[in-house]
């Protein structure tokens, strides 16, 4: 059941800084830990959703000098974002860029955070290469197709929606396809003309991983994140073996402390950049107050949606 309720203001402990959330986004692991099928990091509430949040600096614990009262920051969390206060270590928050509002920034930690670790860290995106995004009107695949067409890569998008297509062309998307039915693989080959894709962002899961395989390049790659569509197929190992395809895993929740950290400073040096001159922009497809986070869950449920939900404070 979701509600929202009077809980203690956090205290920041050592290294820590305590954000006044302004506004937050909704993720797809909100919604499963919501059903239970989700258990949060330890050390996070598990009845308060949230992974990530943007705000105001409102205190700092002892030794935590990185940051001033009152600076705005953003940032992801295993767990709370959906609170109006949070303590993180002072070294995972990433500045706001300064061209954002708060609702426009809330559309930005998970999904360009998860989009960049998975092009750059996970597939080793080229200049000139041809990538290839499942659902590339969510919020990781609008992240993705931007972060790759300002690396130089030619982009492939699926989607169900006619209409969540034509909105990716206007991001840059080169090749678009429907895969409302499931001979999304032959339309992919139809319309690279023979030529195979080098990457693959896998934001769907189960059966996709047939086709994936079918149009992956030789020493092609694939990157698997989310598992809308189920989280077990069936593996073509022959196929597997004779293009030598790497095939990884990648979730950013459950990470290490130090590792979130690193993500978090090579992305803030590397793309906040491409945020204040124009080449990146978040996609907001609604904002809800937080009073009405009950009609944000339904509208994601609905999969009808472009871009990320956001959810702020009044």
């Amino acid at each position: 059941m979701l509600a929202i309720q009077e809980r203690p203001k956090p205290e920041a402990g050592v290294g820590q800084i305590r954000v006044r959330v302004r506004a937050s986004a909704l993720n797809r692991a909100d919604l499963l830990q919501r059903a239970g099928d989700y258990p949060v990091p330890p050390g996070y509430p598990s009845d308060i959703a949230g992974m990530e949040y943007v705000g105001e600096v409102d205190a700092s614990g002892e030794g935590a000098t990185l940051w001033n009262i009152g600076d705005r920051v953003m940032g992801i969390i295993g767990g709370g974002g959906h609170a109006e206060y949070l303590c993180v270590h002072e070294r995972e928050a990433m500045p706001l860029p300064r061209s954002l509002s708060w609702e426009e920034a809330a559309a930005v930690p998970e999904a360009f955070l998860t989009a960049y670790d998975a092009l750059v860290n996970r597939l080793d995106l080229q200049t000139g290469e041809t990538l290839l995004i499942h659902a590339v009107g969510s919020g990781v695949g609008t992240a993705a197709l931007q972060i790759a067409r300002a690396m130089g890569a030619r982009v492939v998008g699926t989607a169900r929606s006619a209409d969540k297509l034509d909105r990716a062309r206007q991001l840059g998307l080169d090749i678009a396809i429907n895969a409302s039915n499931s001979a999304w693989a032959e339309q992919v080959e139809a319309a690279i003309d023979g030529q195979r894709i080098n990457a693959v962002l896998d934001l769907v899961g189960g059966s996709y991983l047939e086709g994936n395989l079918r149009v992956v390049a030789l020493r092609g790659r694939i990157v698997i994140v989310g598992l809308t569509a189920g989280s077990t197929a069936p593996l073509s190992m022959g196929t597997l073996l004779r293009k030598r395809v790497t095939i990884v895993g990648t979730v950013l929740r459950s990470r290490a402390l130090e590792e979130k950290i690193r993500l978090a400073r090579v992305f803030s040096e590397r793309m906040i950049p491409l945020f204040e001159n124009g080449r990146l922009r978040p996609i907001v497809d609604r904002v809800f107050s937080f009073d009405r986070i009950g009609d944000a869950h339904a509208l994601m449920e609905s999969n009808a949606t472009f871009g990320k939900i956001v959810l702020r404070w009044e």
